[in-house]
C-alpha cells in the first residue's frame, strides 16, 4: 500500500504485496464469497438453514424476552425452562438447542417492536437493519480518515468482505450496536468531547464483558472525564433498568452475571473456542489445564492493559491511542465471539488511515501487515480446533506491541488531531 525503502522483512512484504490493486481484489472475490455463501446458507424455506441450524439463531433469546415483556412476563426472562417452552413454541418443533438470554433487561425494551411479529420477519428486519448500523458507522469512521478518502473502493469492498459482519448477520446478533459504541466515542474523541466518549463507553454495558478493560485503563491513565461519562452512562442505564422492571429481575440478571457456572457451558458449545478470538479463548485451546489457561489469562490480560496505559500516556495521536483501546477491550474480553470482532472496524479504517499519513514512520508497514492479517485471519478460527492456536489473537497482541514500540516517535510525526490527556 505504501512505498518504502529496502529494510526489514515487514516493509518488503507489506510494499511489495500489499498492494491497492491487490488488496481491492481480494476484498471484492472474499465479499463475493462470503454473501453467496449466506444466500445459499438461507434459501431454504422455514425457520431452519441449510445445515438444520436456526435461521438467525442469536436473535431468537432476545425475540422472547422482548415477548415476555410484551405478554407482562417480564419475571420470565432468566427463567431458562420459561425460555425454552417459549423456544418450542415460536419455532413450532420441540428443539433441544438452548439458548440463553445473557443481556441486562433494558436490552430486549430496545426490541420491544418486533415483539409481535413473526420470529422470521422480526430477526430479518434486526439482521437488515444491523447491517444498516454498521454500514452507517464505516461511512462516519471513512469521512473523518482524510487519506482513507481517497481509497472509496477499497473501502467499500472490505467493509462488505469483513468476516464479523457475515457473523454477526447470520447470527442475528447485537455486534452493531456495540460497533455504535465505539464508534461514536472514536469520533468524540477525535473531537476532543471526553465526556461524551465516556458516555458512548457505557452503553456497552448492553454487553459488559466489553467493559472488563476500559474502566481500568482510564482509570490509570486518569481520564476522569471519560471515567464519569462511562459510569454515569452505565449507572443510569442500570438504574432505569430496575425502576421499570423491578429489584427481583435485577437481582436475577446479577446473579446471571457473577455466577456463569449454570450457563457457560450451555452459551460456549464444543466448537464455541474455535470461535473465540479473546486471551481467554487463545489460552483454553493451548493449555489443557484449566487452572493454568485461567492464570495465563489473567497475567497476559494485565500485560495489555499496561501496554495500553503506557501507548495512552504517550505522544501517540488519538487514532493509535483509541486503537490500542479497542484491541485491548477486545483481548481481554473473557466471552468474546467471532461476530463481535466487528468492533474492530473503526480501529482498523484509523490504523490504516494514520500509517497513509504517516509512510516515513519505520513501523507503519509492519502496521498495514497486521491489519490486513486482523482482517483476513478471524476466517482461518476453525483451523484452531485441530492446531490449538487461534492465530488471530497473536496478531492483536502484536499490534499493541508495535503500538507501543511506535510511541517514542509518535510525537514527531502526529497530527493536528485532538489529544486528550
Amino acid at each position: 500500500m505504501i512505498h518504502t525503502a529496502p529494510g526489514p522483512l515487514w516493509n518488503t512484504f507489506a510494499g511489495r504485496w500489499l498492494t491497492l490493486r491487490r488488496i481491492r481484489a481480494q476484498a471484492a472475490v472474499l465479499a463475493f464469497c462470503i454473501w453467496s455463501v449466506c444466500l445459499i446458507d438461507l434459501a431454504t424455506p422455514g425457520l431452519f438453514d441449510r445445515a438444520g441450524n436456526i435461521k438467525f439463531q442469536d436473535f431468537l433469546p432476545i425475540y422472547i424476552s422482548a415477548r415476555f415483556i410484551a405478554q407482562q412476563r417480564a419475571s420470565e426472562l432468566y427463567d431458562s425452562d420459561a425460555e425454552q417452552r417459549e423456544s418450542n413454541d415460536v419455532l413450532r418443533v420441540d428443539t433441544q438447542a438452548r439458548l440463553t438470554y445473557l443481556y441486562g433487561p433494558q436490552v430486549a425494551l430496545l426490541f420491544l417492536p418486533l415483539a409481535g411479529l413473526p420470529f422470521a420477519l422480526a430477526a430479518g428486519i434486526w439482521a437488515a437493519l444491523g447491517a444498516l448500523i454498521y454500514l452507517a458507522c464505516v461511512h462516519l469512521i471513512w469521512s473523518s480518515c482524510p487519506r482513507l478518502r481517497f481509497h472509496t473502493g477499497i473501502v467499500v469492498f472490505s467493509a462488505l468482505a469483513f468476516p464479523p459482519l457475515f457473523h454477526c448477520f447470520v447470527r442475528g446478533q447485537l455486534s452493531a450496536l456495540l460497533l455504535a459504541c465505539f464508534t461514536c466515542a472514536a469520533l468524540a474523541l477525535r473531537s476532543n468531547r471526553p465526556w461524551l466518549a465516556g458516555a458512548a463507553f457505557g452503553f456497552l454495558s448492553l454487553k459488559p464483558t466489553f467493559l472488563a478493560a476500559i474502566p481500568l485503563i482510564v482509570l490509570f491513565v486518569a481520564e476522569w472525564k471519560i471515567l464519569s461519562g462511562l459510569l454515569i452512562s452505565a449507572g443510569l442505564q442500570l438504574a432505569l433498568a430496575r425502576l421499570y422492571f423491578g429489584p427481583e429481575i435485577m437481582r436475577s440478571y446479577m446473579n446471571l452475571l457473577l455466577r456463569p457456572s449454570p450457563w457457560i457451558d450451555v452459551a460456549e458449545l464444543s466448537l464455541a473456542p474455535i470461535q473465540m478470538h479473546s486471551l481467554r479463548s487463545f489460552w483454553t485451546l493451548l493449555i489443557p489445564s484449566s487452572s493454568i489457561a485461567l492464570g495465563a489469562y489473567i497475567l497476559s490480560s494485565i500485560a495489555i492493559m499496561a501496554l495500553t496505559v503506557v501507548i495512552w500516556k504517550s505522544q501517540s495521536p488519538i487514532a493509535l491511542r483509541f486503537s490500542a483501546l479497542t484491541f485491548a477491550a477486545v483481548l481481554v474480553n473473557p466471552h468474546l465471539f467471532v461476530y463481535d470482532l466487528l468492533v474492530l472496524a473503526p480501529a482498523l479504517m484509523l490504523l490504516i488511515d494514520w500509517t497513509l499519513a504517516n509512510p516515513q514512520h519505520d513501523l507503519a508497514p509492519q502496521i498495514q501487515l497486521l491489519a490486513y492479517l486482523a482482517f483476513i485471519l478471524p476466517l482461518l478460527g476453525p483451523l484452531s480446533r485441530w492446531t490449538h492456536v487461534q492465530l488471530s489473537v497473536p496478531v492483536f497482541v502484536a499490534i499493541v506491541w508495535t503500538m507501543y514500540r511506535s510511541r517514542t516517535a509518535a510525537h514527531k510525526l502526529a497530527s493536528n488531531e485532538s489529544r486528550i490527556v
